[in-house]
């Protein structure tokens, strides 16, 4: 077992998944935190997630990547590095302005960081998936995601931290610093195999993929429950910072103790669940972590009753990034699970934009329910929001996985 998980494969998971991450929060929690400070109202905070739409709608482009190749780095490590280069300058961008005063600036910045960075996904997904072996995907997507943590706890963690030392402006420069390592990550990462060939026209590449999983018995089925599992997750999720700012904490203390402390939570959580799967069944795995995750969310309701203590918003944070770091492992290997690698790009793009609905859609008006509802009930409906996804297992796993391609 040690030796596939400190196999050179699966250290590109690792590293892949802070290149992912690393832009995630840079238009999500760390910029509700700036506007926060600058006293922009919470429906507009709650109103950022739709900022996230180009994670919603990826796989309307990821024909084109898959189509498409540039001259270097093979197909899928090409398209990575000038999806990364982009991240750099449009980070840089979005640092010349305030959004006290330019607002519109910062949005449409923001906006450019979440579409290179779903472009940017769109590749990686396809090439971890190529190259991991089928009985791998749960280590893999356990790696994988605490890689994608570790960059948040850069671009979260860290972020806040410097936050309380420089300007904010100054922050997102050196997060677009903190995106260099990923051009290293990619140019070394092995070169995928050419066994499995391109589409040969851009009919192809948007006809066949589509075709392909439509085609299988309870397709909808499992749209709906990808879309259902970790809504009340996501939505919970994200009011987290304005919640913990608004009860009594520093910025400190959520670089502390919610990103720090709760980082490590989550990492224990991937690892645990990765190593987990590779002993028990998904479906038994998606079942467990995701009662654990709706048990996390209804955490949050009390912790404005109690004492505004370290302890307890270390109790709290942790519990829920433990469940949440256990259940994204099963829900990444679950959805990879179901692409057919001749297709990986196009159908990963389909299953994980519908998985960013609930973050972006569902979610923007968080903020709103939060200011009617209060923190305590907010957070009940929040736990009450995962169990049509709970209930869609059973159905879920009488269907066939799709036959892969023999090469």
């Amino acid at each position: 077992m040690l030796s596939k998980i400190f196999s050179y494969r699966m250290l590109v998971m690792l590293l892949l998944g802070y290149c992912s991450g690393l832009p995630l929060l840079l238009t999500a929690s760390t910029l509700q935190a700036w506007m926060t400070n600058e006293g922009v109202s919470l429906t507009a905070i709650g109103m950022v997630s739709l900022i996230s739409a180009p994670y919603t709608f990826k796989f309307l482009w990821a024909p084109l990547l898959d189509r498409y190749t540039f001259p270097f780095l093979g197909r899928r490590r090409g398209w990575m590095l000038i999806t990364q280069l982009l991240l750099i300058q449009s980070i840089l961008v979005l640092a010349l302005f305030d959004p006290k005063t330019e607002l519109a600036n910062i949005a449409s910045c923001a906006f450019l960081i979440a579409f290179f960075s779903a472009s940017q996904d769109i590749v990686i997904d396809a090439y971890r998936r190529e190259i991991v072996q089928e009985e791998e995907l749960g280590l893999a997507s356990s790696l994988y995601v605490n890689g994608y943590r570790l960059a948040m706890l850069v671009s979260g963690a860290l972020a806040l931290y410097l936050a309380d030392q420089m300007s904010w402006q100054s922050v997102y420069q050196v997060m677009a610093l903190c995106m260099i390592p990923a051009l290293i990550f990619t140019i070394v990462a092995p070169r995928e195999h050419d066994l499995i060939k391109a589409p040969v026209s851009l009919r192809e590449a948007v006809v066949e993929p589509l075709k392909d999983f439509f085609n299988r018995r309870g397709a909808f089925i499992i749209l709906t429950f990808i879309m259902l599992y970790k809504v009340g997750d996501n939505m919970a999720s994200n009011m987290t910072t304005p919640f913990i700012l608004q009860s009594g904490y520093t910025k400190t203390d959520i670089a502390t103790v919610a990103k720090s402390f709760g980082m490590a939570a989550t990492l224990l959580g991937a690892l645990v669940g990765g190593v987990f799967m590779l002993r028990m069944k998904m479906k038994t795995s998606l079942i467990i972590f995701g009662i654990f995750q709706a048990v996390s969310t209804l955490g949050f309701s009390i912790l404005p009753s109690m004492p505004v203590h370290f302890s307890s918003l270390a109790l709290i944070i942790g519990f829920e990034n433990l469940a949440a770091g256990m259940g994204g492992s099963a829900y990444a290997a679950y959805m990879a699970s179901l692409t057919n690698k001749q297709f990986t790009a196009t159908q990963y793009a389909l299953l994980s934009s519908l998985m960013a609905i609930p973050r972006v859609i569902l979610s923007s008006p968080t903020g709103k329910m939060a200011e009617v509802l209060g923190w305590e009930s907010f957070f009940i409906v929040c736990t009450f929001m995962a169990v049509p996804g709970l209930l869609l297992l059973a159905p879920v796993f009488r269907l066939e996985k799709p036959a892969q391609p023999t090469t």
